[in-house]
């Protein structure tokens, strides 16, 4: 199959490109970038004037609550490639599990599903997973989801057997002491409001131990949705000393705060919690720099999980449909260049997750998004196809809509 994208404005933030071209795909792959290719002759063409033609986004957290309805959501929000976590029901401690969702993924022909293999056996922190078996069955990495480890023993010995074997480890850095009780953030509106506050020093405290058992392994670590001031800090700190650290921030983190709780609205409950406007700026700060991809941390629930008291209301937003927007948002109110933002939603996690892919270079993958970056639409229930309707976001209006997207050069999605 061979398609040629016309008229325009392609970026691909890793090479640097950025201009009015044509993309011309062939065989599932990158053809050809401005230049026709030798005796090309497409059939499919798509026009993108007034379009941005750039890598398929990546997301490095997506829970899917039903695998087809998630993944056509994906691709309607221009994610071609999302990783999953390992807390979800069964656990994914066991190849056969791993195997079950990455069949499953491929034959739904849509988004590409990269899930992450439980570091310890059934979660429980304690006995450690069949890391090798999980491997070869397509974990791209090992992760606690949500999940603690309380003991920091058995947290030492899983990243040294990770680390010998080069996996990477994806945790986040939340002190269970410190958060178990915890619904908001430890501040003045949780105070006033009478809910029980989770401490920044949940993260920072976290980030520290995490830190020093990174640099006594030499493990691959990613740290997981950070949410404050001190903690993109003490990342950056740690990356600035050569530790192989990488980390993500939720995009409602990146808009978001505290305040937004409003009158115990819990569609604003998130795990971490939103912070204060310092935590906000600094977060924001530090992805622009490059510290920190940006992720949806798509939480798809049930209406009734969000009808609940605010503190037993189930943590979480819907966000695959509403990454690229609220990152062009988050762009825009910065004033950064596109090309940076994109970086934070294609070549920067592709990079993390280590899926080779989030460019158009000639010969890549050609898992590509072109969407109209003025293209308003309203958020609402009947226009989300996730499963999830959950997000603090609903009635409000976007700008940024992906009018096509293509996996491995085959269109699954059109506007």
């Amino acid at each position: 199959m061979k398609i040629a994208i016309q008229n325009g404005r392609v970026i691909d933030p890793k090479s640097g490109f950025d201009g009015l071209a044509d993309l011309f795909i062939a065989d599932g792959r990158i053809a050809g970038v401005g230049q026709t290719p030798a005796g090309f002759v497409a059939d499919q063409t798509l026009d993108a004037r007034g379009r941005i033609v750039c890598p398929g986004l990546v997301d490095l957290a997506v829970r899917l609550k039903g695998i087809d309805t998630e993944l056509r959501a994906a691709v309607a929000g221009g994610i071609t490639t999302l990783v999953s976590p390992p807390d979800v029901n069964p656990v994914l401690d066991e190849p056969e599990l791993v195997e079950r969702l990455v069949r499953r993924a491929a034959e739904c022909g849509l988004a590409k599903a990269l899930p992450l293999g439980a570091l310890t056996r059934e979660l429980a922190g304690e006995r450690l997973s069949e890391m090798v078996g999980l491997k070869k069955a397509g974990c791209i990495a090992f992760s606690q989801g949500k999940k603690p480890v309380t003991d920091t023993y058995a947290l030492l010995r899983a990243l040294e057997y990770a680390a010998t074997f080069g996996y990477a480890v994806w945790l986040q850095p939340e002190d269970y002491w410190l958060a178990r009780n915890g619904v908001a953030h430890d501040g003045e509106v949780a105070s006033r409001m009478g809910l029980t506050g989770i401490p920044v020093a949940a993260e920072t405290i976290a980030i520290a131990t995490l830190v020093q058992l990174a640099a006594e392994t030499g493990v691959r670590l990613h740290l997981r949705h950070l949410s404050s001031a001190a903690g993109i800090f003490m990342v950056e700190q740690a990356r600035q000393s050569g530790l192989a650290i990488t980390c993500d921030v939720g995009v409602h983190h990146l808009h978001l705060t505290e305040t937004d709780i409003g009158y115990f609205d819990s569609h604003a409950r998130f795990d971490p919690p939103l912070r204060t406007q310092k935590d906000r700026a600094a977060l924001r700060v530090g992805v622009a720099k490059g510290v920190a991809a940006i992720c949806s941390d798509h939480t798809p629930t049930d209406e009734d999980d969000k009808l609940l008291p605010f503190a037993e209301a189930k943590a979480g937003a819907t966000g695959l449909e509403l990454l690229l927007p609220l990152t062009l948002k988050w762009a825009e109110e910065e004033k950064l260049p596109l090309a940076t933002a994109l970086a934070r939603v294609t070549c920067d996690p592709a990079a993390i997750s280590g899926y080779a892919g989030g460019e158009l270079a000639v010969g890549a993958v050609a898992d590509v998004c072109v969407f109209d970056p003025a293209a308003e639409w309203p958020v609402t229930a009947e226009n989300l196809i996730s499963r999830g309707k959950n997000s603090p976001y609903l009635g409000a209006r976007m700008a940024g809509q992906v009018m096509a997207t293509l996996v491995d050069g085959r269109v699954v999605f059109e506007r």
